[in-house]
């Protein structure tokens, strides 16, 4: 027999069919869970890369959730050739960083690569990442000496002070290109410098600036299918000292940090790349319940204060992107509010054709394809 308070009426609760890239983590998260549940949304949540998501079937679904724009970009311009038009929702937005450790930021501040940026104590959480320098380092440049440029510094060559002991090469290690939108737009900011900060034009300009760029971005072996989990990791800074992930996955990992310990994670540091690009996760509705629920996440108070919480910047009534709220909460907590430059560049990532067919070169997507 049912048990429970039988004078209240019962919710009919629907079940939102949804394929996710790494925004997952919002809807995954036990309280939106619980506040979804609230207004009548259960969502089942299929889990793979931005990039997938938009190359893959999606017919029985009610959302896909790329975590930037091009992939979005992608499914739109494919539903509507099929005269199915798609609604697209932003709840919210977060940057594209390279997550680090407190050493490694030390060793590239020392180089000159890298700007501390204002902290507490000293010891900054934060930090400006020359790209240009970065990337120089990768290809055997130093202090405007270049030396063969298959030959890329190690850490061990620039660390004065024996502080990370790596033999490696410098470079930021990303998920993988072929599936993941943060993978995709680090290619996009490397061929951005790369190319005297300007993006390619024309296809035959884009295929020689993959080729050039490709070492940058695979020479350091398989990427996991998801870098977040690794940087955070015990075992992180051994297996990828340099990541690129969302900005919103190191805040939460602060946040939480401090709630269960009192003090923020104080040897896990950002590096916010000179040369940027804000990622513009687009939340794709499908069907009618999908467009539901693309509503209620982006104009429901609370759910749009649960987003600031796991870190991401949520917007503000006209839809443009904020900050405060999210800078009031991280003080509130003690937590350092990440601040940018005003001198840094504003990334433009090649036009949507020409992306791809970088990816696809970088990555030997059509290779791997073809393999399965």
């Amino acid at each position: 027999m049912a048990s429970g308070n039988l004078l209240l009426p019962l919710r009919q609760v629907v079940t939102i069919e949804a394929k996710m890239a790494s925004k997952r983590d919002f809807f995954q998260d036990p309280v939106v869970e619980r506040l979804l549940m609230k207004h009548g949304f259960r969502v089942h949540i299929t889990n793979m890369g931005s990039r997938e998501i938009a190359k893959q079937d999606y017919e029985g679904y009610d959302v896909v959730f790329p975590s930037g724009q091009p992939a979005a970009d992608l499914i739109s311009r494919e539903r509507a050739r099929a005269n199915r038009p798609v609604l697209l929702y932003r709840p919210f937005v977060s940057p594209i960083v390279l997550a680090t450790y407190r050493d490694y930021a030390e060793v590239l501040t020392a180089e000159g690569v890298a700007k501390r940026l204002p902290g507490p104590a000293g010891r900054p959480m934060y930090y400006t990442l020359d790209m240009r320098k970065f990337i120089d380092l990768a290809r055997g440049k130093r202090a405007g000496v270049r030396r063969d440029p298959d030959n890329g510094y190690r850490w061990d060559e620039i660390d004065r002070d024996d502080r990370v002991r790596n033999g490696n090469k410098i470079l930021a290690q990303t998920s993988d290109i072929c599936e993941a939108n943060s993978a995709g737009t680090y290619l996009g900011l490397v061929a951005f410098v790369e190319h005297g900060n300007d993006a390619p034009d024309d296809e035959a300009e884009a295929e020689q600036l993959a080729r050039k760029i490709k070492p940058l971005l695979v020479e350091q072996g398989l990427p996991s299918s998801e870098r977040a989990e690794t940087y955070l990791s015990p075992d992180g800074q051994s297996i990828a000292p340099v990541t690129v992930i969302y900005e919103h996955q190191f805040l939460a990992h602060q946040i939480g940090h401090q709630a269960e310990n009192g003090a923020t994670d104080g040897e896990r540091v950002l590096l916010y790349p000179s040369t940027r690009f804000v990622t513009e996760p687009q939340l794709v509705a499908l069907t009618g319940e999908g467009a539901r629920l693309g509503e209620l996440v982006t104009k429901d108070p609370e759910l749009q204060h649960r987003a600031m919480e796991l870190g991401f910047r949520a917007r503000n009534a006209d839809g443009g992107a904020t900050g405060d709220e999210l800078a009031r909460f991280l003080t509130e907590r003690h937590i350092p509010v990440p601040t940018t430059s005003s001198d840094d560049t504003r990334a433009v990532l090649p036009s949507l054709p020409l992306l791809e067919k970088m990816i696809e070169i970088v990555g030997d997507c059509q290779d791997r394809a073809g393999s399965r």
